[in-house]
């Protein structure tokens, strides 16, 4: 009878030694729902949210509409463009090439594009496209790309040697600079390599094998069951978000799924079914700033749920969508985040879900700063706008989102309406309030040039480049003025 009463003892202070995670006990997922619906009404946030721990799928729903016109709600099985999420699939093709032998990771881009120009196409490797270090211009950043190209359908092929084939911005390897040509050019050499179109070799070899039978390549044209209206928030009301043809996208940005698909796909990377763990695991290698092979990877820090995990994660932004997916590796955990009303901060909103995960309290979300300013914007001008965001901040410090991008937006709702005075004036007060920013510099100099103000554009691009010595755009742009 001792022995058994000391072997309970022991039990329970080794049970007592051992840190427990908050998860471990069942999530209240009503707190979740809850979270995500603050987002709904303070943010606009419509869209749909699935959640795994430890592999079991927890929660999923939908908030809003997924058409607006015919009052459709968002559900699960809801189908939403991706964005640049798309880019994790169009690297898992590559490594199944590699795994096969078919392309190398260090082979050159003229090895598998012989079209290519061969003075940029014999520097740039293969993993230089992959971990967007090949210093190739970014197609989306060319200045009349949404205004004159994006409506347009292109070949492949066509595209890049029109689009993907610029002057190198910096010796390849140098450097990190996210980049869409970067990937479409991927595709373009999947393409060449195996003698199947993109969408093919993605049915093929994941969505087919993984079962993810509500993923695929978006067009247009076709009828698609369940296919949610991408919308887009401009000065304080709702709009039809513009069209873009998705030959564009391709292999960076042109796929559709459900979170429950992507349930499924994060499953398929806890296996080897798709490709040798040596190779896998080569994806989730950071390089130049924590970018692996079509994923950002990290150690979430100190005094933030789940502090130490590492964190493997991408969002994706296209024409009316944008798109959030948070996996945390070490415990199976898996949160989802699509959005077909951009407008919400998705990773703020992961990150609330992830502090639910771990027991804690999460973050409430702060309301639109956008929604305030925006009548008063419109019906009385900057002045008074001005001195009404200088009051909320005094009075109300803690309940708007006062992050340097609302102002931002805001400037460039103005600047598409043509009020370029108005436009400064808030786009001075975002460089009053985040002095060490580049972005608000670039974004004011922006707006001058716009406004043909071409010295106060330049003072403000070489500001920008000041506090980020890196950003080639910024350091072209002033070449390209001070030229002029």
């Amino acid at each position: 009878m001792k022995n058994w009463i000391l072997r309970v003892l022991v039990f329970a202070l080794l049970w007592q030694g051992c840190p427990v995670r908050a998860g471990d006990a069942p999530v209240d997922t009503a707190k979740i729902d809850k979270l995500v619906s603050q987002y709904a009404d303070c943010c606009g946030f419509t869209g749909t949210v699935l959640v795994s721990e430890h592999d079991k799928m927890i929660f999923e729903k939908g908030y809003g509409y997924a058409d607006r016109e015919w009052n459709i709600p968002n559900t699960p099985d809801v189908k939403f463009r991706l964005g640049s999420i798309t880019k994790q699939f169009t690297s898992m093709l590559v490594m199944q090439q590699v795994a096969k032998g078919t392309i190398k990771l260090e082979g050159h881009l003229s090895d598998y594009l012989p079209y290519y120009r061969k003075d940029t196409g014999a520097k740039v490797t293969i993993s230089q496209l992959l971990s967007h270090t090949s210093g190739i211009p970014s197609y989306t950043e060319a200045p009349n790309f949404f205004a004159e190209v994006s409506r347009n359908p292109y070949a492949v092929d066509d595209f890049v040697k029109k689009f993907c084939s610029g002057d190198l911005q910096f010796e390849p390897g140098t450097k990190f600079h996210y980049d869409n040509s970067g990937y479409f050019l991927l595709g373009a050499i999947l393409e060449h390599v195996t003698g199947k179109t993109y969408e093919t070799l993605l049915q093929e070899n994941i969505f087919v094998p993984v079962g993810m039978k509500n993923t695929g390549y978006d067009h247009f044209a076709e009828i698609l069951p369940k296919r949610a209206t991408g919308y887009q928030q401009e000065m304080g009301k709702v709009v039809n978000a513009p069209y873009l043809d998705m030959s564009l996208p391709y292999a960076a940005g042109s796929l559709y799924s459900t979170v429950e698909d992507i349930y499924k796909w994060d499953q398929a990377l806890y296996t080897d079914k798709l490709v040798p763990n040596e190779l896998k695991q080569k994806l989730f290698t950071p390089n130049l700033e924590n970018y692996g092979y079509g994923w950002a990877i990290k150690q979430i820090p100190a005094g933030e749920p789940g502090a130490g995990q590492t964190e493997i994660s991408h969002g994706g932004g296209i024409n009316g969508f944008n798109t959030f997916e948070d996996r945390l590796v070490g415990d199976h955990d898996l949160i989802v985040i699509f959005n077909n009303t951009p407008g919400a901060s998705l990773e703020d909103m992961a990150k609330g879900i992830r502090a639910i995960l771990y027991g804690q309290e999460p973050a409430k979300p702060k309301r639109s700063l956008a929604n305030e300013l925006v009548p008063t914007l419109m019906n009385h001008g900057a002045d008074d706008t001005v001195a009404q965001y200088r009051e909320l901040k005094r009075t109300n410090p803690n309940d708007y989102d006062f992050d340097e991008r609302a102002l931002n937006q805001i400037g460039y709702g103005l600047l598409g309406l043509g009020r370029n005075a108005d436009a400064i004036a808030i786009l001075k007060l975002n460089a009053e309030e985040y002095p060490k920013s580049a972005n608000v510099y670039d974004s004011l100099a922006e707006a001058y040039e716009k406004d043909g103000q071409k010295q106060p554009a330049i003072a403000n691009y070489r500001k920008a480049l000041e506090l980020d010595p890196k950003n080639q755009k910024v350091a072209d742009k002033i070449k390209q003025l001070e030229e002029k």
